[in-house]
């Protein structure tokens, strides 16, 4: 039998991907927003697509304040995008 491979949606294009596939954004118990790219931080998760047009429409779209409840500044988008383009 085949082990269920997790399925998460992208908040940028809406596809449903496996989770590996995806980074995870996170809201740490603390309030802090950052890229989880080992999926295993404490706190609230969020998925996007490893690419930075993703993250764009993300942003675009309000999708990650809609997840995390919360409004986001924007210094913390820009980190994102860096943290994203370096790949951490």
């Amino acid at each position: 039998m085949q082990k269920k491979i997790p399925m998460r949606q992208c908040l940028g294009c809406r596809e449903m991907k496996p989770k590996k596939e995806l980074i995870r954004v996170v809201k740490s118990p603390e309030g802090e927003i950052s890229l989880d790219f080992k999926g295993k931080a404490n706190g609230r998760g969020a998925y996007v697509c490893p690419n930075a047009g993703c993250l764009k429409k993300a942003v675009k779209a309000k999708a990650l304040e809609r997840a995390f409840s919360c409004q986001i500044p924007q210094e913390v988008y820009e980190a994102l995008d860096a943290q994203m383009e370096r790949g951490e």
